[in-house]
C-alpha cells in the first residue's frame, strides 16, 4: 500500500469514523496530564519495582507454618506456637521456594508484550498511532489484495476495536501488578485500591481476603502462582490469632477481613526494622463486624490454586489441613439455630454495611455450600476426622434442599405464595415459615418474567427478602447449589432483565434498591447506601467474573461476553471505579474509589476465562451422585408433594 493510501486510512480513523476521540472518550488535556502523572506506565516500566526486596529482620529464621512468637499468653496450635495480642513478624528468610521463578527472574508475563506496536500516550490511543506501518501493510495484504479496494471504515473500526481492547487489558495488568503488596521480598497480595485522587485512604490500602480472590484467580490463570501461594500460607498464620472486641474473642478459626504489612523496630531497637502482618478481624472495621466470608473464600481459593498449578503439596500440609478443619468446625458448630443455613449478622460479607441481610443471607449460603464441597475434596482422611466428614455431608444435603426448596421463586412459586394459608401448625405445613402473602411487593409482581427465576436474598420466620442479590445467585450456579433447571432459569432472568441488572455497566449488586422510609429504617439512613448507590442497588464491575464463571458452566458464555463488551466501553476511561450509581449505572459512584483493584481483576478474569473456558473448572464444583440421590429422597418426602410424615433413618432439619 502506498504512503497516500496509508494516510487515507489514518484520515478515515480521524474523521470518517465518528466520535472515537471526542469528549465521550474522556480524552481531554486535563485527563492527559492526570493520567501521565498518576498511573499509566504502558511503555516504560520500572523493572526494579518488582525486584525490590523489602527490609526485614534476619535474627530468627523459621519456615512458613512453624513461626515462633514470644509474648504473654502463648498457646499451642497444631504444629505452631501462637502468641496472643502480638503481630505476626517476618523472620526474613523464606524457607521454601514457591517456584523456580523468582522475583528477579520474572516469568515473561510481568511486562507488556513488546510485539504489540501500539504507542499510547498516557494510556490512551490517539488517531495518529492506532495503526503502525506493519498493521497498515497487513490490511493491504488481507483486504486490498483480495478485492482491490482500500479497507472500508468498518474494517478499520474492527481493527481499532481490537487494538483498543488489547490496550485496556495491558492497562489492567499494569494496574493489577502496581497494586501488589510485598512481604519479606515476596508478593503476598494486592491492596484494595490505589486511588491517587482519594482524600481519605481509610482501609483501602490493606489486603482484603475477599478483594484478593479475583486478583488471585487472574494470577493463577496467567500461570503466576507465587503470590497466591504466599497469600494462602501467610493468611493461614493470621487465622489462629485472638483479637477482641469489648473483651470478647471470636471463635477459633476465624479468618481476618484484611491485613496490612507494617515496618516496626525490631525488639525495641530503632536501628533494626522488621516487617509484620497486622490483621483486622473486624475490630477496626466500620460497624465492627467480623467477616464470615473470608474463611469460605480462602478455602475456595486454596482448591483453585491446587487445580490450576497442579501443586497439591500446599493443601496436603499439616497446618493447611488444620486450618481447613478449624474453619469447618467454626461453621458447623451447634447453636440455637434450627436451619441448615449459616446464621450471620448484617455486614458480614460483600454487603458490609447495614442492608437488612442479617439472618441467613443467600450470599453466605452459596459460599458456605461451595466451601463445604471444596473442603470435602481436599480433606485428608485421618483418625478423628470421620465425625467432621459425616457432619459435612449431612449439612450439604440439608442445605441444598433448604435453599432449592424455600429460597427459589419464579412465577409459579410466586402465585403459590400469593395463595398461602397462614398460622399452620403441623409437621406437614405447606407454609412452614408463616409467610404472609401481603409481603409480595407490587414491584415483584410486575418485574418477575414469565421465563426465569432466582433465589431470594433471605428467608426468616414471617419474612422473605424478595430482592435479587447477584453474587448469591451467580455463585449458587457455580457451586451447583441451584439445580440445573434453576441455574438456567437464573441466567434466563438475567437476559430478560438485562436493562435492570446490566444496563450501562455490569453488574447490579442487588435489585431493587431500598427507597424512602424503607431505606431510612433498614439502613439507618446510611448516606453511602442511598438508593441505587453502593450496596443499595449500585453496579459493581467486579461481579463480571462471577457472571462469567456461571455462564461458562451453563454453556452460555455469550451472555458474559456481551456484558464484558459493555464494560469495555467505559471502565478504562472512567479509571476503573469501585462501583457505579443510578438505575442504569450512568454515573461513577459518589464515594467510589478509582483504580479499584477488584474491578481491574474482575475484568481480567472474565477476559481470560472467555478466551479459555476450560480454565473455569478450577472454580466450578459439580454435584455428586450421593447428594443428588439424597436430595431426591427429601423431595419425595416433602409435604408439598405428599402429605403426612415419613420416617427416615437420617433426620434433617429443613
Amino acid at each position: 500500500m502506498s504512503i497516500g493510501a496509508s494516510e487515507a486510512v489514518l484520515q478515515v480513523l480521524s474523521g470518517s469514523v465518528p466520535r472515537f476521540f471526542d469528549s465521550d472518550s474522556c480524552f481531554s488535556k486535563s485527563d492527559s496530564i492526570f493520567l501521565s502523572k498518576s498511573y499509566m506506565k504502558c511503555v516504560k516500566k520500572r523493572a526494579s519495582r518488582y525486584m525490590k526486596l523489602l527490609s526485614c529482620s534476619s535474627t530468627r529464621q523459621n519456615p512458613i507454618g512453624t513461626y515462633r512468637f514470644h509474648s504473654i499468653g502463648g498457646g499451642l496450635y497444631g504444629n505452631f506456637i501462637i502468641d496472643r495480642f502480638q503481630l505476626l513478624s517476618c523472620k526474613c528468610q523464606r524457607a521454601e521456594s514457591v517456584s523456580e521463578v523468582t522475583v528477579e527472574d520474572g516469568n515473561g508475563t510481568w511486562f507488556v508484550d513488546e510485539a504489540k506496536k501500539i504507542s499510547p500516550i498516557n494510556g490512551m490511543v490517539t488517531t495518529t498511532n492506532v495503526l503502525d506501518l506493519k498493521e497498515v501493510q497487513k490490511l493491504d495484504q488481507e483486504d486490498f489484495s483480495s478485492n482491490g479496494n482500500i479497507p472500508t471504515a468498518e474494517t478499520v473500526r474492527d481493527t481499532f476495536h481490537k487494538t483498543s481492547v488489547d490496550s485496556i487489558e495491558d492497562e489492567a495488568w499494569d494496574l493489577l501488578r502496581e497494586s501488589m503488596v510485598y512481604y519479606c521480598g515476596g508478593p503476598i497480595g494486592t491492596i484494595a485500591a490505589k486511588d491517587p485522587t482519594g482524600s481519605s485512604v481509610l482501609n483501602y490500602d490493606q489486603v482484603f481476603i475477599r478483594d484478593f480472590i479475583p486478583s488471585g484467580i487472574a494470577f493463577l490463570l496467567k500461570g503466576e502462582y507465587d503470590i497466591v501461594r504466599n497469600f494462602i500460607l501467610h493468611t493461614l498464620q493470621l487465622q489462629s490469632w485472638e483479637k477482641t472486641m469489648d473483651c470478647h474473642s471470636p471463635g477459633q478459626g476465624l479468618m481476618p477481613a484484611s491485613f496490612k504489612v507494617r515496618t516496626v523496630p525490631l525488639d525495641g531497637d530503632d536501628s533494626a526494622m522488621e516487617e509484620v502482618l497486622d490483621p483486622d478481624f473486624g475490630e477496626a472495621a466500620i460497624g465492627r463486624v467480623a467477616p464470615v466470608d473470608s474463611g469460605l473464600w480462602w478455602i475456595i481459593l486454596l482448591r483453585a490454586y491446587g487445580k490450576s498449578s497442579g501443586d497439591l503439596s500446599v493443601q496436603e500440609r499439616v497446618d493447611v489441613q488444620t486450618g481447613i478443619r478449624m474453619i469447618l468446625r467454626l461453621c458447623l458448630a451447634d447453636g440455637f439455630d434450627m436451619f441448615p443455613t449459616l446464621l450471620v449478622t448484617d455486614g458480614s460479607c460483600m454487603v458490609d454495611r447495614r442492608m437488612g441481610i442479617h439472618g441467613h443471607p443467600l450470599e453466605i449460603q452459596a459460599l458456605f455450600y461451595s466451601a463445604l464441597l471444596c473442603a470435602r475434596e481436599m480433606l485428608a482422611p485421618e483418625d478423628g476426622s470421620a465425625d467432621l466428614i459425616r457432619a459435612l455431608n449431612n449439612r450439604l444435603v440439608a442445605l441444598s434442599f433448604h435453599i432449592r426448596e424455600y429460597y427459589w421463586i419464579d412465577m409459579k412459586k410466586l402465585n403459590e405464595i400469593y395463595r398461602y394459608k397462614t398460622e399452620e401448625y403441623s409437621y406437614d405445613a405447606v407454609n412452614k415459615f408463616n409467610i404472609y402473602p401481603d409481603q409480595i411487593s407490587p414491584w415483584l409482581v410486575e418485574w418477575m418474567p414469565n421465563k426465569g427465576g432466582y433465589l431470594i436474598g433471605n428467608l426468616q420466620p414471617a419474612h422473605m427478602d424478595f430482592r435479587f442479590f447477584s453474587l448469591g445467585n451467580l455463585w449458587s450456579v457455580v457451586s451447583s447449589l441451584a439445580t440445573l433447571d434453576q441455574s438456567h432459569a437464573i441466567l434466563d432472568l438475567v437476559e430478560a432483565k438485562w436493562a435492570d441488572l446490566v444496563a450501562d455497566m455490569p453488574f447490579k449488586i442487588c435489585y431493587p434498591a431500598l427507597e424512602g422510609q424503607e431505606w431510612q429504617i433498614i439502613t439507618g439512613s446510611d448516606p453511602k447506601n442511598t438508593p441505587w448507590s453502593y450496596h443499595n442497588g449500585g453496579s459493581w464491575p467486579t461481579l463480571l467474573w462471577q457472571l462469567t464463571v456461571a455462564c461458562i458452566k451453563m454453556n452460555r458464555p455469550e451472555i458474559a461476553a456481551k456484558a464484558v463488551k459493555i464494560a469495555e466501553k467505559r471502565i478504562s476511561r472512567d479509571k476503573w471505579p469501585e462501583y457505579y450509581d443510578t438505575k442504569r449505572a450512568r454515573f461513577i459512584g459518589k464515594q467510589s474509589r478509582l483504580f479499584q483493584t477488584w474491578s481491574v481483576a474482575g475484568y481480567l478474569v472474565s477476559k481470560l476465562l472467555l478466551a479459555d473456558p476450560s480454565a473455569a473448572k478450577i472454580l466450578i464444583t459439580e454435584e455428586d451422585s450421593e447428594l443428588v440421590n439424597a436430595f431426591s429422597c427429601m423431595i419425595s418426602a416433602n409435604p408439598r408433594r405428599k402429605r403426612g410424615r415419613k420416617s427416615s433413618k437420617q433426620t434433617y432439619i429443613v
